[in-house]
């Protein structure tokens, strides 16, 4: 069993800097490839929300995370006014806005 132990010190020994850049190139390229599949796309899909959100105005008609379907009647800093049907009216945070209808989808429905 002695002779297993020596023979990996030796080796160890020769190649100091080879050694280090095979333990650290994996690292690096696990993290490259985290970040274009998982980082970067999470960041622009935030990006865009806070664009559509920081864009809304009177008379679109939206869909809310929880599935309502509204048309905006007030827009304030933080909260939107809808009117989910006749003399029906709700306040919603803007960041819970899920995505901007084109105009008259809700007459179609």
């Amino acid at each position: 069993m002695s002779f297993f132990i020596s023979d990996a010190l030796a080796q160890g020994a020769e190649g100091g800097t080879a050694g280090t850049l095979e333990l650290i190139l994996p690292l690096v390229l696990m993290f490259g490839i985290f970040y274009f599949l998982l980082i970067r796309p999470q960041q622009k899909k935030a990006k865009e929300h806070k664009n559509m959100v920081g864009a809304l105005s009177k008379g679109d008609e939206i869909i809310t995370n929880g599935g309502l379907l509204a048309k905006i009647s007030d827009v304030d800093d933080n909260f939107l006014t809808c009117t989910i049907s006749d003399k029906v009216e709700v306040k919603i945070q803007r960041h819970a806005v899920s995505s901007v209808l084109p105009k008259g989808t809700i007459k179609n429905l």
